[in-house]
């Protein structure tokens, strides 16, 4: 995990090349948060859960085709596996976008500009997956935010939740189908690829280009464990 200094930044399409539903840019204030350094790979998802549903199988490549309830069931396994001293969970798209951009820093992709440096795409991929972290970190130390695969937030998609935002560590959490899907894929373009891109899917399917990374805090109340 890579520890996130907590901070005050411009959260939307800063660049002009998005949609409207990256629109307003607004202030978004975030506390300190630990992010996953890679998304969850098939090594670790396998080491807790039986079944490998990934279609390009690789131990050292992101597990792909789970589910929303997937990927929010292993983050309560692996926070049980430690014992409640550590909490994972999925980010918000907050966060997300926060860790992204190398801690709010106004950049088109997950660490500069240069896309074929930082991610795999549809140009450079093969048509499949890549093991993590084998392009180029973000200014955080954090692989592939950009490409490889979609990564499932915490948050239930809404095309105006730029507009109802909280100013203090924002979440979107409705009874509703579709959740947010954040980075692009190794089957799509440079634009999906973008920092500021949200798309929304519904949490009950999955496919070869959609993963997860998980955030953690840890548990104040384990001190005494």
């Amino acid at each position: 995990m890579v520890l996130v200094l907590g901070g005050t930044f411009d959260m939307g399409d800063l660049i002009g090349d998005g949609m409207e539903n990256e629109l307003p840019v607004h202030k978004v204030t975030l506390d300190t948060f630990y992010i996953g350094r890679y998304t969850v790979t098939q090594a670790q998802w396998s080491s807790l859960t039986p079944e490998n549903p990934s279609r390009f199988q690789d131990v050292d490549r992101p597990v792909e085709q789970v589910t929303w309830d997937d990927a929010c069931a292993f983050a309560q396994r692996l926070t049980q596996a430690h014992s409640g001293r550590f909490c994972f969970d999925l980010p918000t798209e907050t966060q997300w976008e926060f860790a992204a951009r190398s801690g709010g820093k106004p950049e088109r992709y997950a660490g500069g500009d240069d896309i074929d440096r930082l991610a795999w795409y549809e140009v450079n991929s093969g048509s499949h997956t890549q093991p993590v972290g084998t392009k180029a970190p973000n200014g955080l130390g954090v692989f592939d935010m950009s490409g490889n695969v979609w990564e499932w937030c915490r948050d239930t998609f809404r095309t105006d939740a730029y507009v109802s935002h909280a100013a203090n560590n924002p979440e979107i959490n409705m009874n509703a189908a579709d959740r947010v899907i954040r980075g692009g894929s190794w089957n799509l373009d440079a634009w999906s690829a973008r920092c500021a891109r949200r798309f929304s899917f519904r949490a009950d399917l999955f496919g070869p280009g959609l993963g997860f990374r998980l955030v953690m805090t840890p548990n104040p109340d384990s001190s005494h464990r």
